[in-house]
């Protein structure tokens, strides 16, 4: 019924590294390519833990934003923007609230878990309890089609997906929506009105999802159509109401495989990464410090490339030929640390170097950050104030 739309995220939280790049980013890259996305500073997101420190936010907002454009997110293929610069999010938050059973928001499982990782915070805030609503306002407000996530935020995705059935279900009941729905089924011509009332009485009477997913395609494939009639037939088709917030899917993205220069992942609470825009310099250091296999006191001693930290770096950067030498050089000592590490050295520095580069414009004239968010904003609210005119008129509230 919507045409598919990508919506994603982050929180604002500085510079971003590798990890963010492997995990994120690269995705991000690809999918502007095959898609219409949205990418958004989830600053309001970034308030939920860290509300007591709101004057580190403004300068992580920028050097984040930058840190995308680095990557390649190409701001001609997609709309980046900062979520409280479209205040229609927390209306539509807050309207969803209204609906929503307390009972939802406390089994979400990083509710709790969050809780227990973040135990030095108080996090007994009613926006901390409502932040799942809010990420669920983000989407629905975009009538995104495809949320990239990870497995572990599967759960945020299928709540979305019941709110908007909730919605839809209490809301889009429209004044005379059956003879509204049936005007709108002749007008697809005797011979497909046929099929549809056919593929709609299988689905309905039988659960036959096979027909539910044929029906949805011969709606799709009507361009003569105006939205409120194709809304309606999407609505009839299932037993509900017109089609007011649309259900996202979850668009699942493989875990980030970045280790960090201690071997874990790669994370700032574990002080083991390395920026994307980090100088050479520094980026040589810290690999040509990292601790290696400890059974290699002395050059002279053979290794274990398995147990070293610098060898999960070499399955993300290097070739099989590269890996194989490490292999054959480490167990032998035939190779020592410092000559293992530099091919990871030059690959790293290698995937930086159009990333500092594309930077390097931003960061000599910052207006041309400002302009781009300033652009995507005004593009987001245009598309976020037509929901809200759909919301706001099922909910009774478009006072003429």
């Amino acid at each position: 019924m919507f045409a598919d739309r990508v919506l994603s995220g982050m929180r604002p939280t500085g510079s971003l590294h590798l990890g963010h790049y492997h995990g994120v980013l690269k995705n991000w890259v690809v999918m502007q390519q095959e898609f219409e996305c949205l990418f958004f500073v989830a600053d309001w997101h970034a308030l939920t833990t860290h509300y007591d420190t709101p004057q580190i936010i403004e300068q992580n907002v920028w050097d984040m934003v930058i840190d995308w454009l680095a990557a390649g997110v190409d701001p001609a293929r997609a709309t980046l923007f900062i979520q409280s610069r479209v205040p229609e999010h927390a209306e539509l938050h807050l309207l969803l609230s209204m609906i929503t059973p307390l009972g939802w928001l406390e089994r979400v499982p990083t509710y709790k878990d969050q809780q227990e990782k973040l135990s030095d915070k108080d996090l007994g805030t009613y926006g901390f309890l409502g932040y799942p609503l809010l990420q669920s306002a983000d989407i629905l407000i975009y009538r995104a089609t495809h949320v990239p996530v990870g497995e572990d935020q599967v759960p945020h995705i299928e709540f979305t997906r019941e709110i908007a059935r909730r919605f839809n279900h209490i809301y889009g009941r429209e004044p005379g929506f059956e003879e509204k729905a049936e005007a709108a089924v002749k007008k697809l011509g005797s011979k497909k009105a046929r099929l549809y009332a056919e593929l709609r009485a299988r689905f309905q009477e039988q659960g036959d999802d096979a027909a539910l997913e044929s029906a949805k395609s011969l709606l799709d494939e009507q361009q003569s159509l105006s939205m409120g009639d194709r809304e309606r037939l999407f609505g009839y088709l299932e037993g509900g109401g017109k089609m007011i917030l649309s259900e996202p899917e979850a668009m699942l993205t493989a875990a980030s495989k970045m280790p960090g220069l201690d071997g874990q992942k790669m994370s700032k609470s574990y002080n083991n990464t390395i920026t994307l825009r980090e100088d050479e310099a520094s980026v040589t250091k810290k690999i040509r410090t990292m601790p290696t296999d400890p059974a290699r006191v002395r050059r002279t001693d053979p290794g274990t490339p398995e147990k070293c930290p610098v060898w999960p770096l070499h399955q993300v950067y290097s070739s099989e030929d590269t890996k194989q030498w490490v292999q054959r050089g480490c167990t032998t000592a035939g190779i020592g640390c410092l000559e293992c590490k530099q091919p990871v050295i030059d690959a790293v520095l290698e995937e930086q170097k159009p990333m500092r580069e594309r930077a390097q414009q931003y960061l000599d004239d910052p207006t041309l950050v400002r302009n781009i968010i300033a652009d995507g904003c005004e593009k987001a609210r245009r598309l976020a104030g037509e929901t809200m005119r759909d919301v706001r008129e099922a909910m009774g509230l478009s006072y003429s």
